[in-house]
């Protein structure tokens, strides 16, 4: 049976066999003993997103330690909120700060001031908090629901949405115009304006 930490682009933690490119967590440990989950989802606003492998370390998934979380790729995990680690991923997380600096003409930031700013713009209570923006102007990577499918999250990808799926990407349809309702939190959509380039699951290269 799955464990109930693979992480789509609502922020939401669902079960499912399908592997992932990217771990992360959130600040700690909030699964019990028992390998499931209470009514937390997160320990902190510490929001990571890490390499499957780094420096040969092993750790027990949902034992004693953090509670670790899986994605299809790096665009889920902006998606739900998460940041790149400065451990494991120094040079993409560089590159994501000095690109939140471009997008808000600002000092370069530290962790906790980004993740201070994210957490308010990812959550609403303990939902996921979403925005309107007009979809023309949102970069790649970025992901929108459309009015007519609250529920199906779309990635932008040039002219084009593709529609995620626990596996995958699984249908490409062009890109409408108008408002529309975004997963992707407001500063790390400046982020991907300004040119931080997420890394994509195969699929997306249709």
């Amino acid at each position: 049976m799955p464990l109930q930490n693979r992480v789509d682009p609502f922020g939401e933690l669902i079960a499912t066999p399908a592997r992932g490119l990217f771990l992360g967590n959130r600040g700690g440990r909030f699964h019990r003993d028992d390998q499931t989950l209470g009514k937390r989802r997160w320990a902190s606003r510490q929001w990571i997103c890490c390499v499957l492998s780094f420096k040969n370390r092993h750790h027990p998934v949902w034992q004693r330690g953090y509670t670790a979380l899986f994605f299809l790729d790096e665009a889920t995990a902006l998606a739900a909120g998460h940041r790149p680690c400065f451990e494991c991923r120094r040079a993409d997380a560089n590159a994501f700060a000095q690109k939140w600096a471009q997008a808000k003409n600002c000092e370069i930031p530290y962790a906790p001031d980004m993740d201070l700013v994210l957490q308010a713009e990812r959550l609403d209570g303990r939902a996921k908090r979403t925005h309107d923006m007009m979809i023309d102007d949102l970069p790649d990577g970025a992901f929108v629901t459309l009015n007519s499918a609250p529920d199906i999250a779309y990635a932008i990808r040039g002219a084009h949405l593709l529609r995620w799926s626990e596996t995958g990407y699984v249908e490409k349809i062009v890109r409408p115009r108008g408002m529309a309702n975004v997963l992707t939190p407001p500063s790390i959509v400046g982020v991907l304006a300004a040119g931080y380039r997420p890394q994509w699951h195969s699929s997306a290269n249709w």
